[in-house]
């Protein structure tokens, strides 16, 4: 057997010169550090150290004896997904042509299906179907279990790779067999792909009360926002709306900065919206509304349910926190950590977990999501959300931390609101939740304008 191929000593050197800088910096602070702290470190960087040489032991093995020769991109490729599969779901590696993909979503443009999917377990599952895109005009749903792409098996596959195959050209077709509650076998759904085009936000009147669909978080998405509520003003023969129903069920999430303009567009100035908190107090900060651009404060009320993830979480607990919104719906998906993405040399990128987020009375969402202050089904009598993943229920997620102030909140919502009554407006209105909150509003309205005090710590 030869020795290690020029291009790994490269590749092993600069893995080692990544602990090299520590071991000199813990040598020149010994004289303020305990002679036990520089122990430890010295003692870690052996270790680190060791386990490099490892690597590049077994990765010389493979490249100079194996039955055929490997594809080196692949080998580096597999070992730092490997390495990443070790900690939490949120954290992942994309190769270059991955990558570009994810960068094109935030822009809200691109051809494919419209499913944001997790992984769960060894399993590829629906979070939730893009509104008005193909995956939900062929009837996919939230907790979709993702058997098969195009013949191949997902079991096992990685969340980037599956994405990968449903993208493409718009016209192509795209085979998906589906897994459902209540089905006895998967079923095949052939979908043509589309050129997806998100528009954000989309509105409508009902009676002076606008309903404000955001359907994920991207860029301009507060911009379009404030077109939306302009328009329903104008419609509304340019009188102030009589309430808001804000809704962002089947909302994924998306850009953190455009979460914090939402919830700053409807929240007096100075007010905590999100903080971040990341390990040994690293990536800590404090997002705080402006006092400029804010919206009257009309009867608010916030649509959730388990597709509502991340940015629309953060928006509801914002919105809830300071009792500027009522919370209606089911209980959101729990995705409570900070992700920042880095764009490596060759085009890759890494989404790293840097930090965990909270709502301004410092609510810890993670694994819990956040609990409606009325719970409102799908349809008239039914359960309160049927069997859909969420955060909990992914593989290597964090666990919820343990606060008084995250217990305080945890108690159980109310049913339905007690001033529902019949509303013309309303009355051909097929989408439940919707025709509740809105029958909630007129409600409202009636009686005092407002909404009634919520119960201390929602």
């Amino acid at each position: 057997m030869t020795g290690l191929h020029q291009p790994w000593r490269a590749a092993l050197a600069a893995l080692l010169l990544l602990s090299g800088p520590s071991a000199a910096e813990e040598k020149k602070d010994a004289a303020v550090r305990s002679s036990t702290s520089s122990a430890v470190r010295a003692e870690k960087d052996d270790v680190t150290y060791r386990q490099l040489e490892t690597f590049a032991r077994v990765l010389s093995y493979v490249e100079n004896n194996y039955v055929e020769g490997p594809d080196q991109e692949r080998l580096i490729y597999g070992a730092i997904q490997g390495m990443l599969d070790t900690l939490d779901p949120h954290t992942v590696f994309m190769p270059p042509e991955v990558f570009r993909e994810m960068k094109i979503d935030t822009s809200g443009e691109w051809g494919g299906l419209g499913i944001e999917i997790a992984r769960k377990n060894d399993r590829i599952v629906v979070v939730a179907p893009i509104d008005d895109t193909p995956a939900a005009r062929a009837g996919i749903k939230a907790g979709d279990e993702l058997v098969g792409i195009d013949g191949e098996s997902t079991r096992g596959m990685d969340v980037g790779r599956a994405m990968q195959k449903m993208r493409g050209p718009a016209g192509g077709r795209v085979l998906l067999s589906i897994l459902r509650h209540g089905f006895s076998a998967p079923r095949e759904i052939a979908i043509i792909r589309d050129h997806i085009r998100i528009v954000s936000v989309e509105s409508e009147l009902y009676g002076g009360f606008g309903h404000i669909k955001v359907k994920n978080f991207q860029e301009r998405t507060d911009l379009y926002l404030r077109k939306e509520l302009d328009r329903l003003r104008g419609l509304n023969g340019g009188k102030e709306l009589r309430g808001v129903v804000l809704d962002l069920r089947n909302n994924p999430g998306g850009l953190l900065d455009q979460a914090v303009a939402v919830s700053d567009r409807f929240l007096p100035g100075n007010l905590p919206i999100v903080s971040t908190r990341g390990r040994d107090g690293r990536n800590s900060t404090e997002e705080r509304s402006k006092d400029r651009d804010t919206e009257k404060n009309y009867p608010l009320v916030v649509l959730v349910n388990a597709g509502s993830a991340s940015a629309s979480e953060i928006v509801a607990g914002a919105l809830q926190d300071h009792g500027r919104a009522t919370v209606l719906g089911t209980q959101t998906f729990g995705k409570g950590s900070v992700q920042t993405v880095i764009e490596l040399e060759d085009g890759s990128g890494l989404k790293l977990t840097i930090a965990r987020y909270y709502t301004p009375k410092g609510r810890s969402i993670q694994e819990r999501g956040i609990t409606p202050d009325y719970v409102v089904p799908d349809e008239p009598g039914g359960k309160p959300g049927r069997e859909t993943p969420r955060e909990k229920d992914l593989q290597r997620h964090f666990r919820a931390e343990s606060t008084a102030t995250s217990e305080s909140s945890s108690s159980a919502p109310r049913g339905l609101p007690e001033n529902l009554a019949p509303w013309d407006a309303t009355a051909a209105l097929k989408d439940y939740p919707l025709k509740v909150a809105l029958e909630y509003l007129n409600g409202l309205s009636a009686v005092s304008g407002r909404p009634p005090a919520r119960a201390e710590g929602r």
